[in-house]
């Protein structure tokens, strides 16, 4: 079909483009965060990208962190966590398990250990429900540091949780008392 570097430059710019700027595309999002699948199409082949249905369906499908998700009949793409624009995901309010897991990096653990988790420019502060995820998220920016968060007082004390449809924990804080190094 396409080469891994090809499947991976493919998955960064839909990445960008459905969370970060669809403008700089000339994309529209609707108010769930979804696009028109051909007209993504086609303003990605007017940019010279080598796209069609077929390689936008591998790019979704073998996205191991499953980072996207058409609607049912596949007109219609999003990203599926992760938006620093505007949209209303539509997810719906979970119990989270007692535990969840970030991956952070030392120079990020002072600010986080006085002031917590904040969502930043996202929507809301990402968490995993396992440690090896967690140390894949810290990689990106160096040495991991893995932090364990007690999800289920937080939720208890009136914090909401979400679970995204690729299985991200989402809420939109973490104060620092409910953080402890894994």
């Amino acid at each position: 079909m396409i080469s891994s570097n090809q499947t991976t430059h493919l998955s960064k710019l839909l990445s960008y483009i459905l969370r970060h700027k669809p403008e700089e595309y000339e994309i529209v999002l609707d108010k769930n965060g979804y696009t028109n699948v051909d007209e993504l199409i086609n303003k990605l082949k007017a940019r010279n990208e080598n796209i069609n249905f077929e390689i936008l369906q591998h790019v979704v499908d073998t996205n191991n962190k499953k980072r996207f998700a058409f609607n049912d009949d596949l007109t219609k793409i999003r990203a599926s966590q992760g938006h620093s624009v505007d949209v209303e995901l539509g997810y719906t309010e979970q119990p989270p398990p007692e535990i969840l897991y970030h991956g952070t990096v030392e120079k990020f653990l002072p600010a986080i250990m006085k002031e917590g988790l904040q969502k930043m420019e996202r929507h809301h502060v990402h968490l995993s429900a396992d440690k090896a995820t967690a140390i894949k998220v810290g990689q990106r920016r160096g040495k991991p540091i893995i932090l364990e968060i007690k999800s289920g007082e937080i939720f208890l004390a009136g914090y909401k949780f979400y679970l995204s449809a690729n299985g991200v924990w989402l809420t939109n804080h973490v104060p620092a008392e409910y953080i402890g190094k894994s």
